[in-house]
């Protein structure tokens, strides 16, 4: 990490808020800049202080997230956004990738992967929560997000296409192993450089980036 990630976090709960900045203030290299309870306040806080990452609330009133993120990116498009979504929301969670969220966490996401998020979309990377939902990789698919943009060039071998095909159909490395005759530390060693390739990092990612490549379909999934 060059520096400290500066960050913001809008939500119009403020127990949310302040739980999540607890949890945070405990982390060297995340820095807590700023909080807002709304899409306007957001803009408005974004004029005085300068961040790296924000984690914004879906539905706010006053200004909802995904309109909040098309203004800021347009004022600022290297902020890096992350969408704060609750279980039934997954046609605002397309919306806020088509709009230029980097990723997007639900409300009960543990602290591993709020961190992990924040990291990732620091480092420039798309972040999927691990909680997925086929219904939603499929959303995504067929929207106009395209989190391959960046990746035309990418090529797999062919050992590789079949352990994305098993990755996406949730089995483990030691289930794999067993279906293609390799140690489980020789398929963790394909699945790194599969993540690396996608430029993903964890499954929902590789389904995502799969199903949006062809290199499985949607009937595959099980």
């Amino acid at each position: 990490m060059n520096h400290d990630i500066r960050l913001v976090i809008a939500d119009d709960h403020e127990i949310f808020r302040d739980g999540l900045a607890l949890m945070l203030s405990r982390q060297r290299d995340i820095h807590l800049v700023g909080q807002a309870c709304n899409g306007r306040e957001l803009l408005e806080l974004l004029e005085t202080v300068e961040a790296d990452v924000v984690m914004t609330d879906l539905r706010m009133p006053l200004m909802d997230g995904i309109s909040a993120t098309r203004a800021l990116l347009q004022r600022n498009p290297a902020v890096k956004i992350i969408a704060l979504s609750m279980f039934d929301e997954e046609e605002l969670i397309v919306e806020m990738l088509e709009a230029g969220a980097k990723g997007y966490l639900l409300k009960n996401a543990d602290k591993q992967e709020i961190i992990e998020a924040i990291n990732s979309v620091y480092e420039d990377n798309i972040f999927y929560c691990r909680q997925t939902s086929a219904k939603l990789a499929s959303m995504i698919v067929r929207s106009r997000f395209n989190p391959s943009r960046d990746n035309a060039a990418v090529t797999f071998t062919d050992r590789e296409k079949e352990i994305i095909r098993l990755i996406c159909q949730q089995f483990t490395a030691q289930e794999i192993g067993e279906k293609i005759f390799l140690s489980k530390r020789t398929v963790e060693g394909h699945r790194t450089r599969i993540l690396e390739k996608m430029n993903v990092k964890n499954t929902a990612g590789v389904v995502v980036f799969a199903l949006k490549n062809n290199l499985i379909s949607e009937a595959e999934l099980r």
